[in-house]
């Protein structure tokens, strides 16, 4: 062994001396890789970087959880959609809502949602409009009878060619079944026939109806058929739209839209809530509404758009609305949208009659995350969406506020955490806990339980001066 350096030694002698430590050797010891494992420190997945929009705390590494799907765009996801899957009373609509208003906080951000469920008579996004100053657009019957909000399937803002896919996919929705080539061709005609001949106003559906129960000759003659065939063909046609024009769901969709929808607010709200869920009229709602916001709302300006859609498996579920959304999808994701579908159960999708449009939006939303399932729910999520196995196993067992999130294979389990400024604006369950002490008193020691939570709000505002928040 090679003699020391003094100064090494003068070295050694001075800092055990000051700091009361000194170098030892130790010797070598042999093991297996098995047993050497639990000398290190588990490390968490990498996160996704500082950019964006804070969603919460990563629960395994206590990292905070940061996701913007426009700044992982093009690096780490191929496509900005989102799915969000989950039982009720988990967590999903605090998590919309939360990342709708830190959304809100960049100027260059703006988002429509379609709000389907209702609490005290007005949907569940209400109180957040409010606080907002936004006057959301109530789509109900009874109301729109009184010249409440109407939007029109033959805006002018629509193209031609766009009324008429319109058009077929409400007639298709109602019938349950793809509208055969005669009624095509009644509808085409009727159609072209009153873009041609109005022109002092805004055309109508009463028009579409009307040329449907009285074609004109030149249509047979075309055709060269009989007069009562074209008028024959287009009979089933004239009945699903005069629902809109003068049955159940008349006076949202048999006039010209209303004027005055501000489509430049920051935040757009569609209360579908006056609506029966379960009815055909939803799917309809859906349709009417994606198209003329596809017409009218999306355009070239650089901004990026939300597009958030609750109940989302009226969409998903009906194979024309779901061919209508997969071009929205293709189309917005050139210009800045990022479409988020919140559905309660993935079997809803893949077993319903539109599996095949269902798996091809699926497969366009690079980001999901999954709240608490059954196991049998869970495995067949897992199976669907190619979770791994630890994954799978650990939906069940997730509480509130918990989820999985699965951004383009990058997997975690991360803790939504909401901040006491957001508190009285997300949760939907007022009429449950309003007047509860109890319930308050619960509340303010689950926030107290998690100090990261405490931090969250500032963590929020700091992104002010990083990120060019307003």
């Amino acid at each position: 062994m090679p003699p020391r350096d003094p100064l090494s030694a003068i070295t050694e002698a001075f800092t055990s001396l000051l700091f009361g430590r000194t170098e030892t050797t130790r010797l070598p010891v042999r093991t297996s890789t098995g047993q050497a494992q639990a000398v290190y420190l588990p490390t968490a997945a990498p996160g996704l970087g500082d950019s964006g929009v804070i969603i919460g705390r990563e629960v395994y590494s206590g990292k905070g959880y940061i996701y913007d799907p426009f700044q992982l765009y093009g690096q780490q996801l191929p496509a900005p959609h989102w799915l969000v899957l989950g039982e009720s009373g988990n967590g999903k609509s605090a998590l919309e809502k939360t990342y709708v208003l830190r959304q809100l906080r960049f100027r260059d951000r703006q988002i429509v949602v379609l709000d389907a469920q209702g609490e005290d008579g007005v949907g569940e996004w209400n109180l957040i409009a409010e606080e907002l100053g936004i006057t959301p657009i109530r789509l109900d019957p009874m109301a729109a009878l009184d010249g409440n909000v109407r939007l029109n399937p033959l805006d002018p803002a629509i193209t031609t060619t766009g009324q008429l896919a319109l058009l077929r996919t409400i007639i298709e929705v109602a019938l349950g079944r793809p509208l055969d080539e005669r009624s095509g061709f009644a509808l085409k005609v009727a159609h072209a026939y009153v873009n041609q001949t109005v022109a002092d106003r805004q055309p109508i559906l009463t028009d579409i109806v009307e040329r449907l129960r009285h074609p004109l000759p030149e249509a047979a003659d075309a055709m060269n058929v009989a007069l009562d065939d074209v008028r024959a063909w287009g009979l089933d046609v004239a009945l699903v739209l005069d629902r809109l024009v003068d049955g159940d769901l008349r006076g949202m969709f048999d006039g010209p839209t209303t004027v005055g929808i501000d489509l430049d607010a920051p935040l757009i709200v569609f209360d579908l809530s006056h609506i029966d869920r379960n009815s055909i009229a939803m799917p309809i709602l859906m349709a009417i509404v994606g198209v003329w916001l596809e017409h009218t709302w999306i355009r070239p300006d650089r901004k990026k758009r939300i597009f958030l859609v609750e109940e989302a498996w009226h969409i998903i579920n009906s194979p024309s609305v779901a061919q209508l959304f997969q071009r929205l999808l293709k189309f917005g994701r050139r210009l800045g949208l990022s479409f988020v579908a919140v559905v309660h159960h993935l079997s809803d999708v893949v077993d319903g009659a539109a599996a095949r449009e269902a798996a091809a939006i699926l497969k366009m939303a690079s980001t999901r995350t999954i709240y608490a399932q059954k196991s049998d729910e869970a495995r067949s999520t897992g199976q669907v969406l190619g979770l791994p196995r630890w994954a799978v196993e650990i939906i069940p067992t997730l509480t509130p506020g918990m989820a999985v999130w699965d951004v383009n294979g990058n997997v975690q389990v991360v803790k939504h955490l909401v901040t006491e400024t957001e508190r009285p604006l997300v949760f939907t369950d007022r009429a449950m806990t309003e007047s509860s002490p109890v319930a308050v008193v619960e509340d303010r020691l689950a926030a107290e339980e998690d100090p990261f939570e405490a931090e969250t709000e500032q963590r929020v505002m700091s992104f002010e001066k990083r990120q060019g928040v307003g």
